[in-house]
């Protein structure tokens, strides 16, 4: 049976829209995928929770063994092929495994770390030799891997690495030298990507191990949060590299790097997620139990506010993560029906959807800052406190807005690939924006939409005609030499931030619909329609300053109006009580003590 071909390629969303059937939800999981789920919340309950102290200070080489114990659980190899030992899971089940497994703190940092950076390059990019020497250890936990990227001088310009490699005098090694920072695993990972220039320029990934001559390593460094994870230098001096352990082809590293962050940053989401489910889970509990002036607290309006806005930020991350989840699933099942091997196909999927990965890694991660900020907040003093699990939550948080790179590198990116897929024909977005720009010089129609959701999905017709709007404007005004959108961040990033609001308001808009047609609800239907116009209300108008924002630092005179009246009018999105809105969420949320989609 074939496949049914994906509804949307990556970045096409910008223009095209999406019905309630092309969409996952985690409501739609299956038996099987909910005894999965439940052996990975037992894992994180008794083999994490249990030993958060001793984590923290990374004691007795704790973290390794819990990586040992998620092997023999087959947490390593859920995502890699049988053929090595793994369990080859489809994407999805992936996706469940890792928003429930990442609320288990720092620990899942090496594990993500592991799964992730250290064995993908391998999968993707090794030959036979390396996949059959490495692959099958990785997923059995008897080896650990590590991912050297990031030096002094090269962070987010990955390529202006100084790390060489010197092919040797009898041609049967490469000679590396040089160092990397902020590597996780390194206390104690024994297999190594390590990326150099041979002799000096061609930008190239290697396998190292661990006990290789000239390998050494530095402190385990004080970091703000992730404590219970190792983060080292690596230093490299005069290491001998067979010539069979290069990653890819020589001159090609990019490849490595950017296919791997691609799935990275996605699997960045899911994690991030995860801590904000479990953050939300915390805030409510303690809101619910903490009296004050002989009520609990979570009767107050400005704990409900607090306890609402939590639930519908995870809620929305949650169903743009498992959009994106099937979009990958779907691709990767249409190109190995092709003939493209799984590894391929898996790397192909995310390459397909990087604008989609960085969307998911941004928004996820700042929904974790809010949410766990704000636990905090209703914890008061106990929540500052190092004794009760918010300071750590709130301290481990930080890092997801840099990790994988930053966020501000993710959104100049999906802007930058959005572009190129359209100078690439890849995307047609020269006829939307004109139609756009056609439509301005038109009568406005005043037919109020009518159906289930029609408001919103008038709303999400209008975002999408404002970012060709925004986009179309900025690149026009670099085709005439106007400007250089390379020195114009600030008008990229207010491009990606509509970018953002548009693709994670269709997935709720898409979740809510499913779910309209379901039976099985976890809540009453006016829980999530209340949350859905909270976050289209609080959308529309952030959408128009920011469009505004851009649009007023490159246009004047009778183009400026004309676009700002543009702006006004695909911004019409009806006056919501959001304050009802979020009770009617709130008390959802205080009645389950948690988390209660």
């Amino acid at each position: 049976m074939k496949t049914k071909l994906i509804a949307l390629n990556g970045g096409e969303f910008v223009i095209k829209d999406s019905t309630a059937s092309d969409t996952f939800i985690p409501e739609e999981f299956n038996e099987e995928q909910l005894m999965i789920k439940d052996m990975v919340n037992d894992f994180v309950d008794n083999e994490i929770t249990p030993h958060i102290a001793e984590i923290e200070k990374q004691k007795d080489g704790i973290v390794p063994k819990i990586l040992d114990k998620a092997a023999e659980l087959g947490l390593l190899g859920t995502h890699m092929p049988t053929k090595y030992g793994g369990m080859q899971m489809d994407t999805n089940t992936n996706t469940l495994i890792n928003t429930t497994i990442g609320r288990g703190g720092s620990a899942l940092v090496s594990f993500a770390a592991h799964t992730g950076i250290g064995m993908l390059p391998l999968l993707y990019f090794g030959t036979d030799f390396l996949k059959e020497k490495f692959l099958p250890k990785l997923i059995t936990g008897e080896l650990k891997a590590a991912y050297c990227l990031t030096e002094p001088t090269s962070g987010s310009d990955a390529l202006a690495a100084k790390t060489t490699a010197v092919l040797s005098e009898d041609g049967e090694h490469y000679i590396i030298n040089g160092q990397k920072m902020w590597i996780t695993n390194a206390g104690f990972a024994d297999v190594f990507t390590v990326f150099a220039k041979v002799d000096g320029e061609k930008f190239t990934g290697f396998i190292l191990e661990r006990d290789m001559p000239g390998i050494t390593f530095g402190a385990e460094e004080d970091k703000l949060g992730i404590k219970g994870s190792s983060t080292r230098q690596v230093f490299f001096e005069n290491v001998k590299v067979p010539k069979n352990y290069v990653l890819g082809e020589i001159g090609k590293g990019h490849l490595i790097a950017f296919n791997v962050l691609n799935i990275g940053r996605f699997k960045l989401g899911l994690l991030t997620l995860s801590g904000a489910i479990e953050s939300v889970n915390v805030a409510a509990n303690y809101a619910n139990e903490r009296v004050q002036f002989k009520v609990p607290i979570a009767s107050f309006g400005a704990i409900k506010y607090k306890l609402a806005e939590q639930a519908i930020r995870s809620f929305t991350a949650e169903s743009t993560n498992y959009r994106v989840s099937k979009m990958l699933q779907d691709k990767e099942h249409e190109l190995m029906e092709s003939g493209v091997s799984y590894a391929d196909a898996k790397m192909q999927a995310a390459e397909e959807y990087a604008i989609e990965c960085s969307i998911v890694k941004v928004h996820s991660s700042e929904v974790l800052d809010y949410v766990v900020d704000e636990t905090v907040q209703v914890l008061g003093g106990i929540g500052y406190s190092e004794e009760f699990p918010a300071a750590r939550a709130y301290r481990d948080a930080r890092i997801n807005r840099i990790f994988e790179g930053t966020n501000e590198i993710n959104r100049l990116l999906m802007v930058d690939m959005l572009l190129k897929r359209a100078m690439k024909g890849k995307i047609d977005i020269v006829g939307p924006a004109w139609a756009v720009q056609k439509e301005l010089a038109s009568m406005p129609s005043f037919a109020k939409a009518e159906g289930p959701y029609a408001a919103e999905r008038k709303a999400l017709s209008n975002f999408k005609k404002i970012i060709l709007l925004v986009a179309g404007a900025a690149a026009k005004k670099q085709m005439d030499k106007e400007i250089n959108l390379e020195q114009e961040q600030e008008i990229l990033m207010n491009v990606a931030d509509i970018m953002i609001d548009t693709f994670t308001a269709e997935s709720l808009l898409l979740r809510i619909e499913k779910l309209a047609q379901m039976d099985n609800k976890k809540v009453d239907q006016e829980v999530y329609d209340a949350l859905l116009k909270v976050v289209f209300y609080d959308f529309n108008d952030h959408i128009a300053k920011v469009a505004k924002d851009a649009i007023v630092s490159f246009n004047d005179g009778d183009l400026l109006k004309t676009f700002l009246m543009g702006v006004k009018r695909f911004t019409k999105y009806p006056t919501v009580n959001v304050k009802e809105m979020r009770r009617i969420v709130a008390n959802a949320v205080i009645k389950a003590n948690g988390y209660p989609f």
